[in-house]
């Protein structure tokens, strides 16, 4: 088994690294790249970790052989968002990132399953989709946007309100990834109960999230180790579903296009990526009435990246 990830030097990357250097199976081989030129460092460091993984490092010249035979590929490359930018923002910069990084996964790994982290996610997925598209290699099921922070974010949020422990909450997460498009299900949650007015307010925090970090920081960076932990989570689970253990998981993916072409809804990994898609249960009228607000942004973000390609 090899997991590549790409954009491991930086913030979410070295966090999700040394999560996988942790928690992947033993005999699992971890190729780190990044432009940056302290990647192999980074590598020798988590060499030194002892668990059953072997940990290399690769530099900006060897994308190649870094994606040589890969099973799964994540990519949190990219710039981060700094105080003032929304996800949309990052855009110009990132769109590049992310196509440059999908024709190399055409040649090298062109079976992968692929998790894409590189903000914006709505957009990022829907070029990766169209690069693979037009080399003739794209599967929906093995393409995913990583949204298991909005999740996690949430089980947290909920917990910490309700005074229960993060690990006995299941909070359903849709839609897409950012802002408004982020819509937690928490009519769906079980065993607790919230006022309109704690929907409301913990809606939105669960949508802004990522900004409260990055104000928290002041400069200093966007949220790297919690999107390090979620990406790792998502991941192993990834790798679970290829050893044919199957996980639910939630993921931002193209499924029937009720809603939108790609959309974050619940679904069983397994051997071929996406097993099967889940429903999405029904929705109160307060989370119907955000969901028919949102789709409209959810659908330009995904053409946006669909244009870019097209347009290349």
């Amino acid at each position: 088994m090899k997991v590549a990830v790409l954009g491991a030097a930086g913030g979410i990357g070295q966090a999700l690294s040394l999560l996988l250097k942790l928690d992947l199976p033993a005999g699992t081989e971890l190729a780190l790249y990044d432009l940056a030129p302290v990647t192999p460092g980074v590598a020798v460091d988590l060499s030194h970790i002892p668990t059953a993984v072997q940990v290399k490092g690769y530099g900006k010249d060897d994308l190649a052989p870094a994606l040589k035979g890969a099973d799964v590929v994540m990519i949190p490359a990219g710039m981060p968002r700094k105080p003032g930018m929304d996800r949309s923002d990052l855009f110009n910069v990132n769109a590049n990132v992310v196509k440059t990084l999908a024709e190399a996964i055409v040649e090298q790994c062109p079976k992968a399953l692929v998790g894409v982290i590189t903000n914006p996610v709505n957009t990022t997925v829907a070029i990766a989709a169209e690069v693979f598209k037009k080399a003739g290699t794209y599967d929906p099921r093995r393409l995913f946007g990583v949204t298991t922070l909005d999740v996690i974010r949430a089980e947290t949020f909920v917990a910490e309100l309700k005074g229960k422990n993060p690990a006995d909450i299941t909070v359903p997460v849709i839609g897409g990834h950012s802002g408004t498009t982020i819509l937690p299900l928490l009519s769906q949650v079980a065993g607790v109960s919230f006022t309109d007015e704690e929907v409301a307010a913990l809606t939105h925090r669960i949508q802004n999230a990522g900004t409260e970090v990055v104000e928290a920081k002041a400069g200093g960076g966007s949220a790297t180790l919690s999107m390090g932990q979620a990406a790792a989570r998502f991941c192993v689970s990834l790798v679970k579903g290829l050893q044919g253990v199957e996980v639910t998981e939630y993921a931002y993916v193209e499924g029937e296009g009720e809603h939108a072409r790609f959309f974050a809804q619940p679904l069983v990994l397994g051997k071929q990526g996406v097993e099967r898609l889940l429903p999405i249960g029904s929705l109160s009228a307060f989370e119907q009435k955000a969901m028919n607000e949102m789709l409209p942004t959810l659908q330009a973000d995904i053409k946006l990246g669909e244009d870019f390609v097209h347009n290349a």
